[in-house]
């Protein structure tokens, strides 16, 4: 049976406190933001796509030529009407601490963008599974890297929600990145910008900030972090994480900071570096890295406190350029 309260009073009065906590003198107090899009509704339409992208691997019954474009009709529309209404609750809410440049009533015009574009998604995602097939020696076949693989899951949310993100839609995309953070272990804000053949080995605890660019070939180890070297003014547009150009290869644990370091072509930065400075392209950064003074580095919440990482004026890196 369920348990029944006795101590009915004091019960009331816990209730009350909380009812008078919320007397508007809190940030957490908006009850508007009921109107807010469901999280749960979001990733319901997050799946709805992706089933889409990757049909064969996520259907429940057998995909034929005759019986394809009703299957991929029953996700689209599922998707489509799950995700106008959320973006139009987005659009439509209006306590934004930043503002939005979208109308409200654009929902539905971004959404069939993002359908019309899938595609196109389907084939950069394919370069990203075979990226995965090509880099990883452990793996069987394509079917076990789009099953199992986080990287896939985390680049194919990424991909989805940074189309939206360059529409405009506000939290909508956030939530799909979130959603990917916390199935895969890996953090990539819908802004970042990440070319063809793009492959996280492992995975966890990697890391990629919102103004990160990465060409095409680049491949990722866990542990990685494309981070800012201080924060931000909230809302400026300026470049706070770095660039690592084409054919570049990240080792685990590295930290790599700045919007105007730039990884150059063909490169590798070696595990656990600490980078602050472009490297020009054909390097090898390996070695020790050594303190050159004590000057304070600024703070950055993507890759740790001051304490616990070297000062950015006292970190040199070894750089060996090769042909």
């Amino acid at each position: 049976m369920p348990y029944e309260p006795k101590r009915f009073r004091e019960l009331e009065q816990a209730i009350d406190g909380v009812v008078e906590s919320y007397s508007g003198k809190l940030e957490i107090d908006n009850l508007e933001s009921a109107a807010l899009p469901n999280k749960r509704a979001v990733v319901e339409a997050y799946h709805h796509i992706k089933s889409a992208l990757y049909l064969g691997f996520y259907a429940t019954r057998a995909i034929e030529p005759d019986n394809l474009r009703h299957t991929v009709a029953e996700h689209l529309y599922a998707a489509h009407m799950l995700l106008v209404e959320q973006i139009e609750r987005a659009l439509t809410y209006g306590k934004w601490r930043s503002p939005c440049r979208l109308r409200a009533g654009c929902g539905e015009e971004s959404v069939i963008r993002l359908l019309r574009a899938i595609p196109e998604l389907r084939r950069v995602l394919n370069t990203d599974v075979r990226a995965a097939y090509d880099g990883d020696p452990a793996a069987s076949g394509i079917e076990e890297i789009v099953f199992s693989y986080p990287s896939i899951e985390a680049i194919t949310a990424h991909r989805i929600a940074h189309l939206l993100y360059r529409e405009g839609v506000p939290m909508i995309p956030r939530i799909i990145s979130e959603h990917a953070h916390g199935v895969t272990g890996i953090d990539i804000n819908p802004g970042a910008t990440i070319g063809e053949r793009f492959f996280i080995d492992h995975g966890t605890g990697v890391v990629i900030g919102e103004t990160a660019t990465i060409g095409a070939n680049v491949k990722l180890y866990q542990g990685v972090t494309l981070g800012a070297l201080s924060v931000a003014d909230r809302g400026t547009t300026g470049k706070r994480h770095p660039t690592l150009e084409d054919d570049v290869t990240v080792y685990a644990g590295a930290t790599i900071l700045g919007g105007l370091t730039v990884i150059g072509r063909g490169s590798v930065v070696g595990g656990n570096q600490w980078i602050v400075r472009s490297v020009p392209p054909g390097s090898k950064v390996f070695g020790k890295q050594r303190e050159i003074d004590s000057g304070n580095g600024g703070g950055d919440q993507d890759a740790g406190s001051p304490s616990e990482r070297p000062s950015v004026a006292g970190t040199v890196v070894a750089v060996a350029a090769t042909k």
